[in-house]
């Protein structure tokens, strides 16, 4: 199982951090990955990290302003979002795999039930 938390309504240029905790068999040893859906969107990568921590990935839209992160001890993965704006607006979901599994939404076969960020202009 899957929990995001930590969305809200933010000035743009502002910043927040969302939190997942994990538990089952999602927690631990499985990569995690952060994703998001707009509305009138498809659902899109936004960053991924192995359970290790030493492998991470970003999409280039997010690449300077978005930092992933995990603590393997609280089963937490967090994605810290500085320098938000407008176009950050959406719903963004955890995922996890037993390993790595791309930007692609297909690789991922567990997922939470999402949090709203929403940035105001």
């Amino acid at each position: 199982q899957l929990v995001e938390s930590g969305g809200g309504l933010v000035q743009a240029g502002g910043s927040l951090r969302l939190s997942c905790a994990a538990s089952g068999r999602t927690s631990r040893s499985y990569a995690k990955a952060w994703f998001r859906q707009a509305p009138g969107k498809e659902r899109e990568f936004v960053a991924a990290i192995d359970w290790l921590g030493r492998d991470i990935s970003y999409a280039e839209s997010v690449k300077g302003r978005f930092t992933v992160s995990r603590d393997n001890a609280r089963n937490t993965v967090s994605l810290q979002m500085n320098t938000l704006n407008p176009e950050d607006t959406a719903v963004y979901y955890c995922a996890a795999a037993e390993t790595y599994a791309g930007p692609e939404v297909t690789g991922w076969p567990y997922w939470g039930q999402g949090t709203q960020v929403t940035v105001s202009s």
